[in-house]
């Protein structure tokens, strides 16, 4: 008898959500096979059996919370798929028989079963697509040299005009338990149950503002130089690089150049320590179909434009594809987040902890700018903020942080002096 228990995940992680089983009692698995996957706060991830055998138990139910060490199933080895776990397959002897009596026998056996088709190789992102339109994964052509299925292929079979079967209830992942009438109210409510993930994103944005001195401050930028350069050289930039030049790119790079020159926002808190980070690790807020994520670029300052462009175009792609592994979200040294892509004019944002320092991107808007005592020029003007800890970060430095990064981008061909 073999226990599956929740392994390590990593060092953030001591919990998560059984989201599906990946098998049943009585399927033969084997070393390496996908057996649950498992919703944490940041990811889903397949958790693979280290044995081979036949399914005996499932100890746990979809929604269950499981810890890392919990025995979730059981597994016994040297035992036949179909037959009950911990009996023999064959006999040891079977009396003789007449012939006849035999061949009797035979003919009243039920036919046997078909073999079960294997479960096809397919990533967590494209399952967890394939449950919510309710799509049979068996019947999804991969265009992986492997065979693996991934998020493209089930979007490519769902816009095939041939589909038009009707999602399966039973495919589909279980929904949140609704109750539209409550006690609390007069008139009708629904309660749906926050997910993992956006229960974590709540705890810690109250935590953060509980366990830091977080103060924002705001300077406002003229992007008519960026926006210039982008505009004569986005052409050239995408026929040799094959990306497109966007202004993440700008920003990383001039926040990383003014972490250089303000190293405390650069830094964390560990007791009565700082840390004060040698490396520019970049956190890129993005909105995922599941709550804010925060995927790192990593040694931004190593990087040029069209490297950063490039990992941020597929980091973002990730996230979309609810693809993201704990690699591509741990650590980070500083975050940028962009509201203005949803129109926001200015916000506060909240510090990404045990990170100091996070600057918010905001909308560019045409905006009167008084050029000198006779002249004003209608300019585009983005209003920027960064929100710091001042436990250990002054407000003198945070400010002149601030109009490092302003100058920086008014003047973008300084940038091209960033490693």
């Amino acid at each position: 008898m073999i226990e599956i228990k929740v392994p390590e995940l990593a060092e953030s992680i001591t919990e998560g959500t059984i989201s599906q089983w990946l098998i049943n009692i009585g399927d033969k698995v084997t070393k390496g096979d996908s057996v649950v996957e498992l919703e944490t706060d940041k990811v889903n991830i397949e958790l693979n059996t280290e044995y081979s055998g036949i399914v005996s138990k499932l100890l746990k139910e979809t929604g269950d919370i499981v810890e890392v060490g919990d025995v979730i199933a059981i597994i016994e080895e040297n035992t036949a798929a179909g037959a009950t776990p911990g009996t023999p397959t064959v006999p040891a002897a079977a009396p003789e028989r007449p012939a006849e009596e035999t061949l009797n026998q035979q003919s009243n056996q039920p036919e046997p079963e078909l073999s079960k088709a294997p479960r096809p190789i397919a990533s967590p992102a494209a399952r967890k697509l394939a449950r919510e339109r309710g799509i049979d994964l068996q019947q999804v052509s991969s265009r992986d040299p492997l065979g693996r299925i991934r998020t493209e292929d089930v979007k490519a079979y769902t816009h095939t005009p041939a589909v038009k079967e009707e999602p399966k209830l039973e495919k589909t992942s279980p929904k949140p338990v609704v109750q539209q009438i409550d006690e609390e109210f007069d008139k009708p409510v629904e309660r749906v149950k926050m997910s993992r993930r956006r229960q974590t994103i709540a705890k810690r944005l109250v935590e953060v503002q509980h366990t830091a001195a977080m103060l924002t401050t705001f300077n406002e930028v003229d992007m008519s130089a960026v926006m210039d350069l982008r505009t004569k050289r986005k052409d050239a930039f995408f026929e040799k690089h094959g990306v497109r030049l966007g202004f993440m790119s700008f920003f990383t790079k001039a926040v990383v150049s003014a972490l250089k020159q303000f190293p405390l926002l650069n830094a964390e808190i560990q007791g009565d320590e700082l840390i004060l980070k040698k490396f520019y690790d970049i956190g890129i807020a993005v909105a995922a179909p599941e709550g804010l994520v925060v995927p790192v670029v990593r040694n931004a300052n190593q990087k040029n434009f069209a490297e950063i462009e490039q990992e941020i175009s597929n980091l973002g792609k990730k996230a979309r594809d609810n693809a993201l592994t704990l690699n591509d979200l741990q650590g980070g040294t500083f975050t940028i987040t962009n509201g203005g892509v949803f129109g926001s004019l200015m916000s506060t944002p909240i510090l990404n902890s045990p990170q100091v320092g996070i600057l918010g991107m905001h909308k560019i808007q045409l905006r009167p700018v008084a050029i000198d005592r006779e002249r004003m020029e209608n300019r585009p003007m983005m209003y920027i903020a960064l929100s710091y800890d001042h436990r250990i970060v002054d407000g003198k430095e945070a400010v002149s942080f601030l109009v490092a990064v302003k100058e920086l981008l008014e003047d973008p061909t300084s940038l091209l002096l960033e490693g």
